[in-house]
């Protein structure tokens, strides 16, 4: 309710105010039919009261009609601005999120999962709910003060046989909760198979590999999973309504029974009559409408919960009340025993790490698959906090300082970076959101990237869609313009990202180059070369070539740093690092095929 009165204040009171209206026509309309029969029916017909009557009983037939109308636009309205009040604060929420620890979390993911489905419908079923139990209470008000004027016993009777519904009713929500948990990754499973079945991205290996039928079948068990368990409990809410149904007519029949005996004996006038027959149906009719509102107000507020743990959780990793200021780099980066594992069951992937990343040097790192360098990466953006050890930005740890300030110091080119289904101008500039509006900064890192050339051939230049799934206003006439670059301008797309903020404190470059040929590869490096001179930076690449002008090579082997130097001293030391460029090396000059591996 609290969000329906900040989303839309105006709407929930018009919406509250006609809905109690509504709950107030029936009673109103069955006095007023009562008084119609029983002028009817007199001795003395009075005509003129009865016109009256008649007349104000139109009049309510007639705010019956209309109403209705007015209370689903009311109800529409409200839910449309709720919905975006809720979205709004679950999103913030998320984005709030200092790691990714959480988003690498299955069971967090599925909690999230259904903190969107509940914070979607979850304020809007509470808000129409409420209000319908409020309608009915009005209407089963009116009504059972009517039997308790005529007959105590018979309103006693019509109120206490909706109270088993009420239990019964309740018992199933909390099974349709527990449920709604249960089968939450099949819900989630079922749409990462649909994902695939249907995305542009996938569609290429799908066919070729003639994988669809494959990946239709797991979607299949998912949704059958996902069917058995509400079938389950649609089987129990059949057999538990079939019982509430059949003591409902007994009730109802029993107490026609009674109203038929008393106009017989004459206790009853005719207007009686109509009025306690309209009474019983109606108040067994809001009974059920108040049971099934009730109902749906607890469902949505016990999965509303759980969209309020996502939306009131605290930080993933500890921020200070009062964070230091992050002031620009001047000394470097130092790693301080640091050791770190994703969990306390897996394996350590860094081990007692010191290291010194000098400030306006560019530290190259490198090492085997699984060595611990991406890792180290995360580490540098705080994404995660060491196990043990410590990271020190000019001697502060990085646990001190407000993760959102470090990051505006930071920027990188990650290896696995997103294609976005945007514009050309998003795609870079969203690298730096106060650049998004600045075409010329945009374009400038598009240049130092080497990719300005290839936007500026688009149809829309900036403005094209790097995508066929969507198309900006600009395409609607032509929705074909939408264009899909090639892995390698992609990358640079991505690299042009990473520069569109000037001077960064901190440049990561993980693997920039890993989608180039030979020839774009050297250039791009030239390019970044030139961009980085001054800057303190972090290359990590598994070609040694690009990494042999760095001012420091760090060489990682199972989480630990086993050599560290120029590309001359560490050759001249003919260890880890040696190896590795040799083995290139020869790749290149033999002629044995083995020597390519």
């Amino acid at each position: 309710m609290s969000l329906a009165r900040q989303a839309a204040p105006a709407q929930a009171t018009a919406y509250l105010g006609l809905s109690l209206l509504s709950g107030l026509a029936p009673p109103t309309a069955a006095w007023l039919t009562k008084f119609v029969i029983d002028r009817l029916v007199a001795d003395s017909v009075r005509w003129l009261d009865v016109l009256r009557l008649t007349a104000a009983l139109v009049a309510v037939g007639v705010a019956v009609a209309l109403v209705p109308h007015a209370v689903r636009y009311l109800q529409a309205e409200t839910r449309r601005r709720v919905l975006l009040l809720a979205n709004s604060r679950l999103y913030a929420a998320v984005d709030r999120f200092v790691g990714l620890r959480r988003f690498e979390d299955p069971a967090f993911l599925d909690r999230l999962q259904i903190a969107r489905s509940s914070g979607a419908g979850g304020p809007g079923d509470v808000l129409d709910g409420g209000l319908g139990a409020v309608q009915a209470l009005v209407t089963v008000g009116g009504f059972a003060g009517t039997l308790l004027m005529l007959e105590p016993w018979v309103a006693v009777a019509v109120v206490f046989a909706a109270v088993p519904a009420l239990l019964a009713e309740l018992a199933l929500s909390r099974r349709r909760v527990a449920m709604v948990t249960e089968i939450g990754q099949a819900e989630r499973r079922e749409l990462f198979y649909s994902s695939l079945l249907t995305n542009p991205q996938t569609a290429k290996e799908l066919r070729l590999f003639g994988a669809g039928p494959y990946l239709w079948g797991r979607m299949a068990a998912e949704i059958r999973t996902i069917n058995d368990a509400h079938r389950r409990i649609d089987r129990r809410q059949l057999a538990v309504q079939g019982g509430l149904a059949v003591l409902g007519a007994t009730v109802a029949g029993t107490l026609l029974l009674w109203v038929v005996r008393s106009a017989v004996v004459g206790t009853l006038t005719v207007g009686d009559v109509a009025l306690v027959v309209a009474a019983v149906g109606s108040v067994q009719g809001a009974l059920a409408g108040l049971v099934t509102e009730a109902v749906t107000v607890h469902q949505a507020l016990a999965l509303f919960g759980r969209y309020l743990a996502v939306v009131d959780a605290g930080p993933d990793l500890p921020v200070r009340r009062e964070p230091l200021p992050t002031s620009p780099l001047q000394r470097g980066i130092e790693l301080r025993d640091v050791w770190f594992r994703y969990a306390d069951d897996q394996p350590w992937v860094l081990r007692g790490v010191n290291l010194t990343l000098p400030a306006g040097c560019a530290t190259a790192v490198v090492g085997l698959n699984g060595a611990g360098k991406t890792t180290l990466i995360k580490l540098l953006c705080r994404f995660y906090d060491p196990t043990r050890g410590a990271i020190l930005w000019d001697g502060t740890d990085l646990r001190d300082l407000d993760p959102v300030e470090l990051r505006r110091r930071i920027r990188a080119v990650f290896q696995d970076a997103t294609s976005y289904d945007l514009t050309a101008r998003e795609n870079i500039g969203i690298g730096d959101p106060t650049a998004l509006s600045d075409l010329p900064r945009i374009e400038r890192a598009a240049r130092q990237a080497g990719v300005h050339d290839v936007i500026a051939t688009l149809r829309q230049g900036y403005e094209t869609m790097l995508t066929r799934i969507f198309f900006s206003e600009a395409d609607r006439a032509d929705p074909e313009t939408g264009v899909v670059l090639s892995g390698g301008q992609w990358q640079r797309l991505s690299i042009a990202r990473g520069l569109v903020l000037d001077k960064p404190d901190l440049l990561v470059l993980d693997e920039p180059s890993s989608a180039l040929d030979a020839e774009a590869e050297h250039e791009v490096h030239a390019r970044l070369r030139a961009h980085r001179s001054g800057l303190t930076s972090v290359l990590i690449s598994h070609r040694l070539g690009v990494v042999r002008e760095a001012d420091v090579i760090v060489v990682l082997s199972g989480g630990r740093v086993v050599e560290c130097g120029t590309h001359v001293d560490l050759l001249a030391r003919d260890g880890e690092y040696a190896r590795l460029f040799a083995l290139q090396a020869a790749g290149y000059r033999s002629s044995d095929p083995e020597a390519l591996v």
